[in-house]
């Protein structure tokens, strides 16, 4: 029952979607070390935060925070703190479920503050939080005017779609917020440079093409363009997601995904094909009932890994695709594309 409730939550993540400049000098040490000279770097505060919706000033080094993004807790996570607030979009229970996340959480999860953008404000008013962080999210100008008298609120990055932000431009303005730059760039590289040694290792993923699927209904499918984070995972390994899927999805509804009938699967027939599902074997015998599926080339080819959601959760990581479960997702999806 609780892998169903997870799974439906999941899809709405699926089919969603998934940035920003130096802090200002400031009064409390962040902790971490400067990347270019390694001396340690100090934040001080007040700190100004520019995002989508203006500047937010933080006075102090935020200690209760509250995220609303899909995924935002993660780096709330990854910087030493818990977020006293959050969105309960997949349901999971108890809170905390992922691997990358179930340690760092340990038995304080955070208070239910709402569901993807729908966010109750007298929850978040009563847990009196001196940060809001919106950064993978929907929310609203009307939201971040309301949610500002309550506390300071950084809203999403600028220039860029609703869910369509770079994870590391998501995870700066929070760290930014949080003081926290010098370790959060430590982080960053240390996910830049495995991601170098992995396409060092295999440099004939470079420039090979691939779609990233899941099989949402009999029939068709949802292909995600390149700035989703599914997708956007498999390009730091060095493939590249055809510009046809990236358009389509651009001109969709969800702008994130294009939803695909059997009738055009061909758009599908790269490289490497990687189906998303919350059961493979499922998802496998339904696409193998299409002949269109049958017969793209690269199913022909044996070219498509079947890989789950969850147990283990590696759809799970690459659809959050931030600083903490990047490292689990390569762990478990780079061992399984080596053997394809």
């Amino acid at each position: 029952m609780r892998l169903a409730k997870v799974a439906a939550g999941l899809l709405v993540l699926v089919l969603a979607g998934c940035g920003v400049g130096d802090p200002p000098a400031a009064q409390e040490p962040s902790g971490g070390q400067d990347t270019a000279s390694g001396t340690a770097r100090a934040v001080t505060f007040p700190v100004e935060v520019e995002h989508k919706y203006g500047t937010t000033t933080i006075q102090e080094k935020p200690e209760k925070i509250v995220t609303l993004g899909l995924s935002d807790q993660d780096v709330v996570l990854a910087l030493g703190q818990k977020p006293i607030g959050a969105i309960d979009w997949f349901k999971e229970r108890p809170y905390g479920l992922w691997p990358w996340t179930k340690d760092l959480w340990g038995d304080t999860p955070p208070e239910i503050v709402g569901e993807r953008d729908d966010y109750n404000l007298e929850k978040i008013l009563n847990l009196k939080p001196d940060l809001i962080l919106a950064q993978y999210s929907g929310m609203s100008e009307q939201q971040y005017g309301e949610l500002s008298k309550i506390a300071p609120t950084v809203g999403q990055p600028k220039g860029f779609d609703d869910y369509g932000a770079p994870w590391q431009d998501m995870a700066k303005l929070a760290a930014q917020a949080m003081g926290e730059t010098a370790e959060l760039d430590e982080q960053i590289k240390a996910i830049d440079d495995r991601f170098a040694e992995i396409r060092e290792e295999h440099p004939d993923w470079e420039g090979k093409s691939v779609s990233v699927i899941d099989p949402f209904e009999p029939g068709k499918v949802a292909a995600f363009q390149e700035t989703d984070p599914k997708a956007a995972f498999l390009e730091e390994l060095g493939f590249e997601v055809p510009e046809e899927i990236n358009e389509a999805a651009r001109e969709s509804t969800s702008n994130n995904a294009v939803e695909l009938s059997a009738e055009r699967f061909d758009m599908i027939d790269t490289d490497l094909i990687v189906v998303l599902s919350f059961d493979p074997n499922a998802a496998k015998q339904g696409l193998e009932a299409s002949p269109v599926w049958q017969g793209l080339q690269a199913v022909k080819d044996g070219r498509v890994l079947f890989v789950p959601y969850s147990a283990p959760a590696i759809g799970a990581a690459l659809s959050f695709n931030t600083v903490i479960s990047i490292p689990y997702a390569i762990d478990q999806f780079v061992p399984l594309l080596e053997k394809s």
